[in-house]
């Protein structure tokens, strides 16, 4: 079947626009095989904070506003953190052209959107084949951690790591790094669930 125009277009510009991500991520991340992963950084306070308490790891945050990704970089920069990036990306292309050498040392979700409707629970980040991308990404011992204040996604999060096979819940695991967001600021209340790679 042939494609339209303006689907040949869009298949053009999304192959472009990996392609230059591809590129980034082979420029900033070259020698690297371990990397502490923040899917969703906003504007990238806790990362950033992280990466400064914690020098000897190569921390990367990415998300898919552009301002807050020049936030993320700005904050870098003045810090002058070199083991620290943030790139402007959709967490499945990243997850296709990042390098199959790196691995992820710890994986980030901090209040990630919680798709409240029943009919838009697909748009949630967190999904089995997101998992399995993960635990293919992540060596024995790696860590997933999830902070929501939404109660109804903190549950769905932790039945669905229930259910893994490649993933085991810490029931005394501990968040990495405790640093008050402006965001978390905000909230009432959350929880917390940190999982283990089998």
């Amino acid at each position: 079947m042939e494609l339209s125009a303006g689907h040949a277009r869009e298949l053009a510009k999304q192959a472009a626009r990996k392609e230059a991500l591809r590129s980034e991520c082979l420029e900033a991340l070259e020698g690297v095989e371990r990397i502490v992963f923040e899917a969703g950084c906003g504007h990238g306070h806790w990362l950033t904070a992280y990466a400064e308490a914690h020098p000897e790891q190569c921390c990367v945050g990415i998300d898919l506003i552009a301002h807050r990704i020049r936030k993320g970089q700005e904050k870098c920069a003045k810090r002058n953190l070199p083991n620290l990036h943030f790139f402007k990306a959709e967490l499945g292309e990243f997850l296709e052209i990042l390098p199959p050498a790196v691995r992820f040392e710890m994986t980030i979700l901090l209040f990630p959107d919680p798709w409240p409707k029943a009919r838009h629970h697909r748009r949630r980040m967190v999904q089995t084949a997101f998992l399995d991308v993960l635990a293919e990404r992540t060596n024995s011992g790696g860590r997933f951690c999830f902070r929501s204040d939404d109660r109804p996604y903190y549950d769905w999060t932790v039945e669905h790591l229930e259910a893994h096979p490649d993933w085991e819940i810490e029931s005394d695991g501990a968040w990495p790094y405790e640093m008050e967001t402006y965001f978390q600021s905000l909230m009432d209340s959350f929880d917390s669930v940190v999982a283990r790679r089998r």
